[in-house]
């Protein structure tokens, strides 16, 4: 059972202050700083990364830029013009190597300031969050506090791919505060299922460390898979093996007013290009061909930056776009899907970077400057040259079928997003197996469409053929591609998409029961990759 209460809360005005405070003296700036649109991109999100004095954010919105440069999420920038969600930029700037990351969020703000003219003042909202509780009889071991406090996670077989059931999850914390516990909560990939992005804050009193383990079933946010036997909820664990409760509340938090920003930013000074760092490359690199393994594409990281890639030249050049839609390349020699190749690199790494997959981090090699080195590396040895251009290619165009559509709110500006619409209803906490919920604040349909091509990353695009004009207010709630393990190809009216006995929501029926829309299978017009030139084989190592 989830209640919502509302937690009283007490938020520092002067927390709200300190985002928009400069340090006193002047604010430092980027040496070197670079701002142009981006290019068409099939995947529309920021990348960041700071690598040997190059600050890169890449595909950005000004709200990617604002959240980044005050520290904040993209829920707590609010107000300004229309394309605030939409125009994206590339920044590329150089700052001291030994930069921290709230040196660099001070000379974005500034860059900013300057660049753009933004102008902000704070103010405050309500979001949701989960607050945690203490129960009448906490069962937890004080610890003596002696140790740094941990959490170690002992998994069994994990949140599965392919639709079998998931197994238990065993957390050892040791040492732990509860704050430290509550930011820990929100870190674990297996809670992402129940926590839905919203934050943990400690509201249980206890003060000190504690040793304590907690066993639950998992759950995340792209693999809801069903349990097998008795399933164990994060919200059951936390009560009965901990004494611990998790209950939603709606909180105030500081936000960022967008008061006035240009549309354009103010031209690059003179000599920019010249004076910025050389493209990222890898320190060393052999390619060579892969005569052992002969399908499947893989890409592995060990400490240390050691960098293993197999797979053909197509897969490297979707690798290094970031992108993993063979229908988005045009053109290539005959080998360019046959041929498989080795690449064995060693790329720089992140100081103090955790072991493992940590987000956008794999043993401390940042994903996205690594595949920059994976581009540099193919332009160099198979002398790849490419370019972009709309080109028909196999995919879906949306239809309209009984529209269900709500006007919008002009007052709100355009964007999407995942989470609870304007009602701040959330039904994944009730149906966990539909664990996607995005919701579209005025946005017209092809907007909503592009939004779709962003949810449906790595399949068919779509484009709109609705013939609907206007802005509407959309909430979709549907489950990702891992809950239909034995999907195959629909048909022209999607006819496979019905809804699963667990409670498994199609995408494509979700459009067609909660907004009266359709997906159908044609040859729609996209843009492509379009390679003008590239070799059979590489150069010698």
């Amino acid at each position: 059972m989830i209640n919502c209460i509302r937690v009283p809360i007490v938020v520092f005005i002067a927390y709200a202050t300190a985002l928009l405070a400069q340090p006193s003296g002047i604010a430092p700036h980027f040496s070197v700083a670079d701002i142009h649109p981006s290019g068409p991109n099939t995947i529309r999100e920021m990348r960041v990364r700071f690598w040997r004095g190059r600050y890169e954010l890449r595909n950005a919105t000004l709200v990617d830029l604002a959240r980044t440069a005050w520290n904040v999420s993209s829920d707590n920038v609010v107000g300004g013009p229309d394309w605030l969600d939409l125009k994206r930029f590339d920044v590329i700037a150089t700052a001291p190597p030994d930069s921290k990351p709230e040196t660099l969020h001070a000379m974005l703000r500034e860059l900013l300031l300057d660049r753009f003219h933004l102008r902000v003042h704070s103010a405050e909202n309500n979001r949701p969050a989960w607050a945690f509780t203490a129960g009448r009889k906490p069962e937890l071991e004080p610890a003596d506090g002696s140790a740094e406090g941990a959490c170690i996670s002992r998994p069994g077989p994990g949140s599965p791919r392919d639709g079998s059931p998931a197994q238990p999850v065993i957390l050892d914390c040791h040492d732990m505060t509860m704050a430290a516990f509550a930011k820990e909560l929100a870190r674990i990939r297996d809670m992402s299922g129940y926590l839905y992005n919203y934050p943990v804050l400690d509201r249980t009193g206890l003060e000190g460390a504690w040793n304590f383990s907690l066993k639950w079933t998992p759950r995340n946010f792209y693999f809801p898979s069903p349990a097998a036997g008795e399933p164990i909820t994060l919200f059951d664990a936390l009560e009965k093996q901990l004494g611990l409760n998790l209950s939603l509340a709606q909180i105030p938090v500081p936000v960022i007013v967008i008061d006035s920003v240009s549309g354009e930013p103010t031209p690059n000074p003179p000599g920019v290009n010249e004076k910025l760092p050389s493209r990222p490359e890898f320190e060393v690199a052999d390619i060579r061909e892969d005569r052992d393994i002969k399908e499947g594409s893989s890409v592995k990281i060990d400490r240390g930056g050691l960098v293993r890639i197999h797979m053909s030249l197509k897969g490297l050049i979707l690798e290094a776009g970031g992108d993993y839609n063979p229908h988005r390349i045009i053109g290539g020699p005959k080998n360019i899907d046959s041929t498989r190749w080795v690449v064995i690199a060693k790329a720089p790494t992140e100081q103090d970077a955790a072991a493992g997959w940590n987000g956008a981090v794999w043993n401390g090699v940042d994903i996205d400057s690594m595949r920059a080195m994976v581009r540099s590396l193919l332009e160099d040895r198979f002398q790849l040259r490419t370019h972009i251009e709309d080109r028909e290619v196999p995919g879906y165009a949306l239809v309209a079928a009984k529209p269900k559509l709500h006007k919008a709110d002009p007052g709100n500006r355009p964007r999407c997003k995942e989470g609870p619409g304007p009602d701040g209803k959330d039904p994944r906490l009730t149906n966990p197996m539909a664990s996607r919920l995005i919701a579209c604040r005025n946005v017209t349909l092809g907007q909503f469409v592009q939004h779709l091509n962003e949810v449906m990353y790595g399949g068919l695009p779509t484009v709109d053929a609705t013939g609907i004009s206007g802005r509407y207010d959309i909430v979709l709630n549907f489950s990702p591609p891992s809950a239909f393990p034995n999907l195959s190809v629909p048909d022209n009216d999607g006819n496979f998409a019905a809804s699963e006995p667990n409670g498994a929501i199609s995408i494509f029926d979700a459009l067609d029961k909660q907004v009266g829309l359709k997906l159908k299978a044609r040859k729609v017009a996209v843009p492509v990759i379009v390679i003008d030139h590239v070799n059979e084989t590489p150069t010698e190592n």
